[in-house]
């Protein structure tokens, strides 16, 4: 279970996220609040942190950096439009949060054999449960 300001810095992460290539989508904003929602956090609060953003929160345990890195994954193709500044912004993010570089290219790579490169929970937990046994 997240606390609020961890969720806070999630959301905040995935504001910044949807901003590397310099412009920030109906399409990232509206997946952004459904997350959001999800995580019990208002509209008004997200409109703040994309105003002023959040302290950034380390995630424990790795589940849940797994986690989020599948959320960025999803707002990164979330507008099916892939950029390679995105590719890169997506893969440092995932060495920040500590996980496997090898997992995280499989899942990049992975992720184009899907419909919307959605890679499915099960086969994401897969690769990165590959890596780290």
């Amino acid at each position: 279970m997240y606390t609020k300001e961890e969720k806070l810095s999630l959301l905040s992460e995935m504001i910044d996220f949807a901003r590397a290539d310099k412009r920030f989508k109906d399409q990232e904003y509206n997946f952004i609040l459904a997350v959001a929602s999800q995580l019990k956090i208002t509209k008004e609060e997200v409109d703040q942190l994309v105003k002023k953003g959040a302290e950034k929160k380390q995630l424990q345990p790795e589940s849940q950096r797994i986690l989020q890195f599948h959320r960025l994954v999803l707002l990164m193709n979330v507008d099916q439009e892939t950029s390679q500044k995105e590719i890169h912004e997506i893969k440092n993010i995932g060495l920040h949060m500590g996980l496997r570089p090898e997992a995280v290219d499989a899942v990049l790579e992975k992720m184009h054999q899907y419909p919307n490169k959605v890679v499915p929970p099960n086969e994401l937990v897969a690769i990165f449960t590959r890596f780290y046994n």
